[in-house]
């Protein structure tokens, strides 16, 4: 039988899930094309095996949820505590049992082409999400730990399903609402891992309108947090509203 070509294989290996005859026969192929072609494959299906395996492992909280009679489970998490500038954004999302996203983790791990495709995806398989905001003028006034919450809360309220339970990462809330607070729960749960991901790209695009806004601090780049270019703006242009009077080094530049 004639063989295929390196571009037919490649279409094949591009096309198809993984195939255990079809590798099997491939290695016998002793042109280098091919023996390169096959072990991209075999790369790219392991990837597939590892970030099917994290997602499953990931998701043994909210199955655990279930097995327990819970139906709409949570994931709350927060971005922005650390930032000199902008508010802290929280996001909650409950997702349905057969949600499947291999890859989505912790926001911070991904990419931002990443994370827009995974926010878009999020929203539209999602039972339900939402997003709270606490400014400036509430982190001043109630430190940021407390603004936190509050913006949490906003988001678990702003959704458009009551949840049965909250998963949160690292944090409690004064809710009647049963919940467990989880260590990196970011990179245990899949429903916080999700929340996550919204959370940062609000608040991204939040501070990318704000470098508009307020040109000279590097807002898109640095999103409020205290690089070089952000404490250099700081000390040329002063303060603006946007930033957090009660964090030190924003502080230091208003008592100069």
């Amino acid at each position: 039988m004639k063989k295929k070509s390196i571009a037919d294989i490649k279409t094949l290996l591009e096309h198809n899930e993984p195939d255990l005859t079809l590798t099997e026969e491939l290695k016998k192929d002793s042109r280098k094309g091919v023996q390169k072609l096959l072990a991209s494959y075999e790369k790219t299906i392991q990837k597939k095996i590892q970030l099917r395996d994290q997602f499953r492992e990931m998701s043994i909280c909210e199955n655990d949820m279930r097995r327990q009679g819970f139906k709409a489970i949570a994931g709350i998490d927060e971005v922005g505590r650390g930032p000199l500038a902008g508010p802290v954004i929280a996001a909650s999302v409950i997702l349905p049992h057969d949600f499947f996203l291999p890859g989505l983790t912790d926001s911070k791990k991904l990419s931002e082409t990443q994370r827009e495709s995974f926010a878009a995806y999020i929203k539209d398989h999602a039972i339900a999400w939402g997003t709270g905001t606490a400014d400036v003028q509430e982190i001043d006034r109630d430190n940021i730990y407390e603004a936190t919450k509050t913006a949490m809360m906003r988001a678990v309220a702003n959704m458009s399903a009551e949840a049965d339970y909250l998963l949160l990462d690292a944090m409690k809330l004064p809710l009647d609402t049963p919940q467990t607070s989880l260590i990196k729960g970011d990179s245990k749960s899949i429903s916080i891992a999700a929340a996550s991901v919204i959370a940062k790209v609000t608040r991204d695009n939040y501070m990318k309108e704000l470098d508009r806004l307020h040109p000279g601090y590097a807002f898109a780049s640095n999103m409020g947090y205290g690089t070089k270019d952000h404490v250099d703006g700081l000390r040329t242009k002063g303060i603006t509203p946007e930033h957090r009077k009660s964090f030190a080094p924003v502080k230091a530049c208003m008592n100069k």
